[in-house]
Parts: structure tokens; sequence; C-alpha cells
């Protein structure tokens, strides 16, 4: 056996930006300006919502209802509430034969407001959160956000909320104590440096003139609200209003190679996914991305995956065309699109370096996620890994294995298993991401852009 025969053997993972051509590294690179623009825009599930079907519609899509009669070569979305999406490319082959997936989610960690958020202290305003998602409460601090959603007010209008993200908005932050004063603070355990309920949004501080009022400052501010939107106090108790870090994506290095920003998990993985659906052309077999809700807090709730409208999707396109739906799920495949976390030189204790993903390695191909005894992971099959690994082998992506942690410390759920559990074949494919959950995530442009030719392949 020569050398090179016997380095074939051994697992070689590199670094992609030693393999790529100048040429193919460029052509990654402009694919990330797009998702840059979108990751600027487009910050909550409800504003991808909106990206996806504007962009889907561009590319021929038609808005799929329940008991519509579909044919092959078709491009329809359904669109679940305003907060998620499916989209699905009709292919030529018997859906009983299956069709080809891919899940990603478009929730982030976030602070939500609280349904009666709106409070008056020592003459400032605030707004009461619960924080979304899991995250490290004093990160979360001094960070300049920006307000996100939905207000509806009595007569049933909808008022759309987009407010700190243009350059003359004004912004909203979570205040912190000053190192002077925070010594009884610094004592606590690190998860209540910031407990939950000090996790208020400062609004305001003028009081209303003239008007005999304990509240003047909370007074004024509704006062604005109502002149903005027309909206009085009650109203947000009908209100979905998201507080999200309010800078745009950011080049990340003195090369330029990294992207940082708000969100990555998993819009990272979403909008290749969405870009890939939209580049499909007659495929053979009919492919579908979902892009869902309400990961981050479990998939649960009538927009999250652990729900049936994905089911019931499925299931209505088989009566279409008089296929058995139990046979389209057994013979459906999977990429259940989420994001790994990368290796950290900083805190190497935590991963286990033989089964880690790093940053510039390609895209993540993840068998099984979990944590102490594999708890919430489907754990695909051998067969379907070693038939997604030689598709991308062919196919010319780069990916590499990767786990999310040490055994007893590690873990993560994502929505795998609710696809498995559907008697889907499903596996992990992602973006490796540092300091993910964070307000400000970092990326490589290199896998994002193997994630797109990922997603493609697989469903072509």
């Amino acid at each position: 056996m020569t050398k090179d025969e016997l380095k074939d053997l051994l697992m070689n993972r590199k670094n992609s930006s030693l393999i790529l051509s100048d040429e193919e590294i460029q052509k990654a690179y402009d694919f990330c300006e797009g998702y840059m623009k979108f990751m600027s825009t487009a910050k909550t599930e409800r504003e991808v919502n909106v990206f996806a079907i504007n962009e889907a519609k561009k590319k021929g899509f038609k808005q799929f209802n329940f008991g519509d009669k579909v044919n092959v070569g078709d491009k329809i979305y359904f669109d679940n509430r305003g907060k998620a999406v499916i989209l699905a490319v009709i292919g030529s082959d018997s859906l009983e034969n299956g069709v080809n997936l891919t899940a990603a989610h478009i929730d982030s960690p976030r602070l939500d407001l609280k349904e009666n958020p709106l409070y008056e202290q020592d003459e400032l305003g605030f707004f009461k959160t619960h924080y979304y998602g899991g995250i490290k409460k004093y990160q979360w601090t001094t960070v300049p956000l920006s307000l996100h959603g939905v207000i509806i007010k009595k007569d049933g209008e909808k008022v759309i909320v987009n407010i700190g993200e243009d350059e003359n908005d004004p912004v909203f932050v979570v205040t912190d104590l000053l190192p002077h004063l925070a010594q009884n603070q610094m004592k606590r355990p690190a998860s209540e440096i910031i407990r939950g309920e000090e996790l208020n949004i400062l609004i305001g501080a003028n009081c209303v003139k003239g008007e005999d009022l304990n509240n003047r400052v909370k007074a004024n501010i509704l006062q604005i609200l109502n002149k903005k939107y027309g909206i009085i106090e009650s109203d947000l108790l009908n209100a979905e209003l998201e507080a999200v870090p309010c800078y745009k994506a950011k080049n990340v290095g003195f090369d330029c190679s990294m992207i940082g920003a708000y969100g990555h998990d998993d819009k990272v993985c979403a909008y290749p996914e969405l870009c890939a659906i939209l580049d499909i052309q007659n495929p053979k077999k009919t492919a579908v991305a979902i892009l869902t809700d309400k990961e981050e807090t479990g998939s649960d709730g009538n927009t999250g995956l652990n729900s049936s409208y994905l089911k019931y999707f499925l299931e209505d396109l088989a009566a279409t065309f008089g296929a058995n739906p139990r046979l389209m799920f057994s013979n459906s495949k999977c990429l259940s699109a989420d994001v790994n976390s990368a290796f950290d030189p900083t805190f190497p204790d935590v991963f286990e370096k033989a089964n880690s993903s790093f940053l510039n390695y390609g895209v993540v191909v993840t068998k099984f996620t979990g944590a102490r005894g594999k708890s919430g992971t489907s754990d695909a099959n051998a067969e379907f890994v070693a038939e997604i690994h030689h598709l991308f082998d062919n196919e010319n992506v780069i990916w590499q294995n990767g786990e999310l942690g040490r055994v007893d410390l590690g873990g993560g759920g994502t929505v795998a298993l609710y696809m498995a559990n559907l008697n889907i074949d499903t596996i992990d494919v992602g973006v490796p991401v540092l300091s993910m959950h964070a307000p400000f995530e970092i990326v490589s442009k290199l896998d994002t852009y193997m994630a797109y030719k990922a997603f493609y392949v697989f469903q072509k």
C-alpha cells in the first residue's frame, strides 16, 4: 500500500479554504452577500415567512390550500399562520416512492414582551419580558435592541411593528450595574448574574406635562404608541412583540471569511434551504422544504414541527394523486437542517475533538444529537448515513461529522425526531456556529455555501 493510499484510509478532514479554488471561494462569498442582506432584515419568524413567500412567488410558486389539485411540475407553498411555511416542487415520480424533505427552523432566542408589559418605576418606563429559548441572560444586557411583531387592535386591525432597525429609529436596552456597585451581583452564580425578572427593557424617561398622574412616563409612552400605531394599553394583551439585537450582519475577521449576526441559529440553514428549493427544476422525487417555528422552545404549538400541519400537508398532497400516505412517509428522506456547535479552542474542555465540527470544514452531518444517553435524538441508521455521505462525496459537497459536545455535557434539540417519528429517514445536516444562542453568533461563509450545495444536491 502506498503512502497516498494509506492516507485515504485515514479520516483526513481539511479546511475548505485549502481545497476550494479561488473561483469557488468567490462563488461562496457572493452567495453570502445575499445571506447577509437577508439576516439584516428578516430577524423574526414572521419576517422570514414573508421573505420566503415573496421570493417563492418570484420563482412561480403558487399558494396551496387543502383540497387543491396539483400536477407534476407545480411549485406550491403552504403558509401556516404567517409563522411557518412549506414549499414544494412536485416531481415526476410517484409520491408512494417518497419525497425528499429539508426542514429548518426560523425562530431564534430572543426577549418576548409579557402580555401586560408596560410599567413605570422611579420615573423610567420599561417593558417586562420573558426570554424565549435557551440564553445566557447576562449576554442580553446593554445590547441595543429593536422591537418586531404584531398588535391586534379591538377592531381586528393588525398593526405591524418594526422599530429600531432604521438608522433614524430609536433603540431599546436592558440596563446593567456598573462594576463599581456590582460586588454582590458578581457573587451570584453565572445563571443568575442577571435574573429573568431583571431583563426589563428601558423604553422612556420623559413625563407628560400638566397632568396629575402617578405614572407620567408611562402615560407619555402610551401617547406616543397611540399616535404612532393607534393603540391603547389593552391592545398590548393581543400582541406578539419580540426584542432582538438591532445591528446588521457584518463581516468578521481581516479576511472577511466569517459572518457575525443575530439569529444564525437557524437562519444559516433556513436561507440556504430556501435558496435550494427555489433553484430546483423538474426533480424526479417531489422536493419539500419546511421553514418551521417554535424549535427553540421545543417545537410545540401549531406552528412548531411537533404539531400535525406538515403531516396534514403531505397527506393532502398524497390524496390529490391517489397515493398511499403511509407508503409515502415510509419511503421519504429528510435532512433536518440545523446548526451544530463549532469547536472553540478557547473552551476546549467541553468538546471531544475527534467528534467535533470546525469552522471552514464544511457542512456538518450529525448522526445523533442528545446527551447523557442520547436523550431526545432520532439517531439515523447507518444505511442512511452512508447514503448521505456518499451523495455529498459524489457531488463535491465538503462535509464533516460533528456532535454537540462531550457525552455528559452536550446535547441540544433539533426537529429531526419529529420527522423521524413520521417514519421518515432523517439526519441532521447544518452549519457549525461559534457563540451559539448569543446576541452575535459567528459562522463561516464557506460552510454556509456548502449548506446550500448540500440541500440542493439532496433535492435536485
